[in-house]
This record gives C-alpha cells, structure tokens and sequence, in this order.
C-alpha cells in the first residue's frame, strides 16, 4: 500500500508520496446483513453488456501523457452494482498490444499499482520505454491499465480544494498534549465531513469489491474469457477479492508485496501491522548508509545515524527547515526510504547535504510545492480514494480511547511512523458512510494456482501477509526474497524472481514448492 500523502497530527493534508453468476457467501455490513445476490446479477449484466459493446480505443488524450503507439478508451460501470440499470460511471483504461507475433499472443494482461488510489495507466509504458524486465512477457501479453472508480480519469474523488493554501510545516505527528489530540481528532473529523460533502452518491460506493466488480467487466470488454492480473501491493488484496469473487474467471493472477487478508486485519489492523516493519527497514537504511560514512558522513554505525535522525528530526521541530520543513515533512520524505531501497541513496545525499551546511536539497524534496498543481491535484485524489475505501471495506474503532491505547503502545517500540500512520487513518473513525465486513479470502471452484512473490523484509506489507493469502489460496506458490525488503519486487533485477515470474505469465509454469530467492543487488551510494 503505497501513500501518496500523509495526514500530520492536526489532519492537515501533506502532499508527498481490486460475471456470470458468480455469487460469494453472504456477508453482513456493519450495519445490518447483506446478501450479494443483486450485486452479482448486476455484475453479470454489466459484463454481458461490456463484452457486446468492447472498447472503441483511440489515440489517448494529449493531456494524460501516454505517447503512441499506447491507446486509451472507457468502460461504462454501474456506480451502484445492485442497480445495474442505473447510473453509470466510465473507468478510463489503456493498452498497448503485444510485440510478438499473433501465434505468441496470449491475451491481455491487467495491471493495478495498489494503494487504493494509484492509477495504473502508465503500465503499457514499460513497453514504450523498452523495459527489459518486461520484454519477454510483452511479446505474449497486451499490457493494459486502468484508473480505478474514484481515480484520476475515472470520476475522481476529492476531499478537499488541492490548490487551496496550506499552513507549512504542519504539525508534528507525535501530539505532546491533550490539546494536541483534539485538534487532530477534529481536523480528522473535519475530513471525513469534506470527503461526504464533495464525494455525493459516489462515495457509498468506493470499496474493494465495487472496483473487483469492474475489473471482472474491464475482462469482458477486453473480449477476455479468463483474466490475466498483476497486482501489487492494494494491488495482491483486489486480486485475492477477485479470485474469491470470479475464481473461474482467472488464468494467471501475479501478486507482488501481499496484503495480509484475514477479515481481523482489514484495514485497521494492517495499518497497525506497517508500524513495527517500518522500523525494522529504517534500521536497515540506516545501517547501510553507516556502512558508506566515507560518502554520505551521517554517522559509522546504525545507533549514530538513528542519533542524527532524532537530532534532525528535534532541530526541525524547533526551527523549522527553510520555515516550511517540520517532523511531518520529515517523515513523509524520509518514509520513502523504508518503502524503496532505490530511495536509499537520494535520500541519504539530501541529509548529507543538510549536514554538509547546504540545506536546499532537504528543502527542495521534503518542502510543499504549491505550484504543481497537476501533482497537488494527483496526490489529494490518491488521498481521497485511499481513505475512502479503506474506510468503507471494513469496520474501523469509532472511540479515541482505542486509537490512543493502541498507537501509544506501538509508539514506544516504533517510534519513526506509528502517529503519522495513525493520523492518515482516523477520518476512518467518524466515516460517513456504511461500512462493510471484509470478504473471507478463499480458494472457490475453478482457481488455478497462483504465483506470489514477496520480499522477506517489505515495510509495507509485511511478510506475514504474504504467507496468510499463500494459506488461503490452495495450489499458490510463495516466491520469497529473502534478506531484502524493497516494496514491489517485480520492478527490480532479480533473476531468480524475473526469471519465475516470466515463466508463470509465459507457459503457467511453477515450481513443484515454494522457493527462496537471494537479494537482489544493494544500492550503490
């Protein structure tokens, strides 16, 4: 689950960084019982209806950014799948056909980045740009993305103004006082009022099985029986509510970085899950760069990096860098370490910098950018849909004592991100809308096996997660980078994990048990 903002203490926004007939068991809501039978006979009619009408792509619009040869079209969905008649919204997708020849093709291969609230329309673009990693699966494969419902093109949410002015440095994560929590509590609050007001009759309807529904009709449009699916991150727990949905309807599903699917942990206690292994990956980081103190000068072992991390972290507190950068901006920039180990180096030459007695760089990556308002605009939707279906897929604690209790005992151990997570999460508290319970992740009739890969040591998704969807997907197999904790492994060159990926997407190929892969190589400072 990526981030692509963060709420400071007083909820302020800081911009930075899932058919035919298939019917689940019936689930209660939080708010009283709730029988699928109409969503299903509506998904089924939408497909129907997609599969005659298919997709009449085009050259993309000049403003989305997707050069030729990628083409771009719409799906129509239901907003609401028990009212298949009625209102529709149009899901923006992409492709780019495969390179090999019409005897090599073997469909169309789907793609979602996670969050909730990323776009994958950028996915044909490995092609475009000759990315290597992909060359092989794009000769068999057209690639095709999707703006998820509430995403970007496809009737975005949005929460609050982005290109409204915001106070900098927000402050700081970790509340000091009585007064501190209250504030944060209302502006969290306030929110949640802000999505209701600006999200009307599309915001009931934001949640993980909506977004499956549409996926499962995006395969019809494309003309696809069965689907081919890479998911990662957000991405792993939309393909585990497909395949519970639709299992009949998968060929090849890819889960890269596993969401830990048990219902007890979706999402409240998956968010409380990241706290401790952000931690342990900081301290990798930090342990790396003490391992290259001839470049970067922080400090010779990893207690006296973590020194200067807390040093830094009060200096900023009491004098705001460049009077824009406080602990919030800090943690924000600085939490894209843990995600990406290829963030290790450009994040630790902005702090040399800083120490160094140049303090720009820190300013320039971790300060506000009031002028892009493309990205403002890009990061307070991917906020938006973030908190708007995490809040709706499950119940959340509604009293503060709950929030307080747990955060305040992960804090004392986890310090670098447990109240900055916490913050992001709390509109879930005071939510508007009806919250569901999470579907029980299942093997149904028809799943074909499935190939996982994790990293052993992922800050994201903790491993944990990984094994429980590999328990509860009979037939799966578990790739495991071991040693390594970088988020989204099938980005990175690694030939062990490249080479057993391709060979699923390509012939279906897995090994007869689950395998372990070394690390792949560390950054270079």
């Amino acid at each position: 689950m990526r981030r692509s903002a963060v709420l400071g203490s007083a909820g302020t926004l800081l911009a930075s960084t899932l058919v035919a007939g298939a019917i689940a068991a019936p689930r209660a809501t939080a708010d009283g019982p709730y029988r699928p039978s109409a969503e299903a006979y509506g998904v089924k009619t939408a497909a129907q209806r997609a599969a005659k009408q298919g997709i009449d792509w085009a050259d993309c619009p000049a403003d989305w950014g997707l050069e030729k040869p990628i083409q771009c079209g719409w799906v129509s969905v239901p907003l609401d799948y028990a009212r298949p008649d009625g209102k529709q919204i149009r899901i923006a997708v992409d492709r780019i056909g495969n390179t090999g020849t019409a005897e090599e093709r073997q469909g169309a291969l789907v793609y979602n980045p996670g969050g909730p609230g990323a776009s994958g329309l950028r996915f044909p673009r490995r092609v475009v740009t000759g990315n290597a990693l992909w060359a092989g699966v794009a000769k068999a494969y057209d690639f095709v993305g999707f703006d998820p419902r509430g995403v970007g093109r496809s009737s975005p949410l949005s929460c609050v103004d982005p290109q409204a002015p915001r106070t900098a440095p927000k402050p700081d994560p970790v509340p000091g006082s009585e007064a501190d929590e209250l504030a944060g509590r209302k502006l969290a609050a306030v929110y949640a009022a802000g999505c209701a007001e600006r999200g009307g009759d599309l915001l009931p309807h934001l949640t993980t099985l909506n977004t499956a529904r549409d996926l499962d009709v995006i395969r019809a449009a494309l003309g696809e029986r069965r689907l081919n699916f890479l998911g990662v991150s957000y991405g792993t727990y939309l393909g585990a509510v497909y395949a519970t949905l639709f299992p009949a309807h998968v060929r090849r599903m890819v889960m890269d970085s596993v969401v830990n699917p048990r219902t007890d942990k979706i999402w409240y206690g998956v968010n409380l899950d990241q706290n401790g292994a952000f931690e342990s990956r900081l301290k990798d980081w930090m342990t790396w760069i003490a391992a290259h103190d001839d470049v970067f000068g922080i400090g010779g072992t990893e207690a006296e990096v973590h020194r200067q991390w807390e040093k830094l972290r009060a200096e900023a507190k009491r004098s705001p860098i460049g009077g824009v950068v406080g602990p919030a901006e800090l943690i924000d920039h600085f939490q894209s370490a843990p995600y990406y180990d290829t963030q290790w180096a450009p994040v630790a030459r902005v702090w040399s910098s800083y120490l160094a007695g140049d303090p720009q760089p820190l300013i320039d990556a971790a300060g506000p950018h009031p002028g892009d308002t493309a990205g403002n605009a890009a990061a307070e939707n991917s906020t938006a849909v973030y908190t708007a279906v995490e809040c709706a897929d499950a119940p959340w604690p509604t009293d503060w004592e709950t929030w307080d209790r747990d955060n305040t005992l992960l804090h004392a151990e986890h310090p670098f991100f447990t109240w900055s997570n916490a913050w992001l999460n709390l509109p879930c508290a005071t939510w508007p809308t009806k919250r569901q319970q999470p579907l029980e992740i299942r093997t149904g009739k028809g799943l074909p096996p499935v190939l996982l890969v994790q990293a052993e040591r992922d800050a994201a998704t903790p491993y944990q997660g990984a094994l429980e969807l590999h328990k509860r997907l009979k037939g799966s197999r578990l790739v495991t980078e071991e040693n390594a904790g970088s988020h989204g492994i099938t980005t990175l060159v690694n030939p062990c994990v490249n080479g057993k990926v391709e060979a699923y997407l390509l012939r279906g190929a897995l090994d007869g048990h689950d395998t372990v892969c070394a690390p792949h190589a560390p950054p270079t400072p």
